[in-house]
């Protein structure tokens, strides 16, 4: 079917495609054959018991307004958002580039999303009931100086409907996110996360394990502080990577030069030696979940080998479709992490 749909959604414009293929997931989804391991070989990671390595990665589903169509493909896990704590917009359109050549998509989009109401609602009326993660940002008004705030909101609201929490501070495309990466920043906003999550775990008697995802814009110095920092406030893993600012290995290519995050196959690699880095900054004292530029199940089992525990799709879904799911769940197997 997605060999058939691809190229008459490759002629649209790549975010008008994307949300007729969210709308044609939302209202049709239950119409798709369920395609769920059914000899599944799970893998405990934060405490959860997956029941493969290979996830969606955040921004295909801001809004979870497909999870149960997702859900079908075969995912061992589902990560929606990135979702603010009120709505808002995003960047002004056009905001996303497809580069076919490269197998890859340049997007800024800006965190555009319905809000963290309209999230919940949307997951309380899925029917899934397996690994939800929800990946929670700052409004793009919101000062940056005051940004815990969002992130307590987001992380409060989402709590009592989420297998895990992911916080997003390296997104490129909201206005000086990506500098509470920096280690005085970072410490503050971990610290704060960390007395949030223990009184909510106390109020909901559940403990909701939450998760960082990192740039892979950063040198080794940064990376090996944002270690320090995951290690000494006990986060429960990290997501390596989101996109790119980097350009290097798309010059000449049209929409090389449009501003925003770039992923795909570019991101491989770079994504991969972040992961391999971490792993030998982090030396196993939390798990690794990849995500950048995994296009076939070699590409997923290359971050397992990096030293990941899991990895994520996002980019990869858009040029394989489903198949890519079958694919990297069996080239995964039987691995030891």
């Amino acid at each position: 079917m997605y060999a058939f749909a691809r190229p008459l959604l490759f002629r649209l414009d790549p975010e008008k495609a994307h949300d007729l293929a969210l709308w044609s997931l939302h209202h049709f989804g239950g119409f798709l054959p369920n395609h769920c391991d059914r000899t599944p070989e799970s893998i405990d990671v934060m405490g959860l018991r997956f029941p493969n390595r290979i996830g969606l990665a955040a921004g295909l589903d801001k809004n979870g307004i497909a999870i149960d169509a997702f859900s079908s493909f075969g995912f061992g896990h589902i990560e929606v958002g990135t979702v603010t704590p009120r709505p808002q917009p995003g960047n002004p359109k056009p905001r996303m580039f497809r580069l076919p050549e490269a197998r890859a998509i340049i997007n800024r989009m800006g965190f555009n999303n319905d809000g963290v109401d309209n999230l919940i609602a949307n997951v309380r009326a899925a029917k899934f009931r397996g690994i939800l993660g929800i990946n929670i940002g700052k409004n793009f008004d919101t000062p940056i100086e005051r940004a815990a705030d969002d992130y307590l909101k987001g992380l409060e609201a989402v709590y009592p409907h989420a297998s895990y929490v992911t916080v997003n501070i390296s997104s490129p495309n909201t206005k000086n996110l990506r500098q509470l990466q920096g280690a005085s920043e970072l410490d503050a906003l971990l610290g704060a996360l960390k007395r949030k999550q223990r009184t909510l775990a106390d109020q909901h008697g559940r403990y909701v394990p939450v998760a960082l995802k990192i740039a892979p814009d950063i040198d080794a110095e940064q990376l090996g502080e944002i270690a320090d920092a995951l290690r000494r406030h006990q986060i429960d893993a990290v997501i390596a990577t989101n996109t790119t600012l980097a350009r290097d290995t798309v010059k000449g290519l049209a929409h090389a030069e449009e501003t925003g995050g770039l992923s795909g196959g570019p991101l491989t690699h770079r994504a991969t030696q972040v992961v391999r880095d971490l792993a030998t900054a982090l030396a196993g004292e939390l798990p690794i979940i990849a995500v950048g530029g995994v296009l076939t199940g070699e590409d997923a089992r290359a971050k397992l080998d990096a030293g990941a525990a899991l990895v994520q799709i996002y980019s990869g879904f858009i040029y394989a479709g489903p198949p890519l799911v079958r694919e990297a769940i069996e080239a995964t197997r039987k691995h030891t992490s």
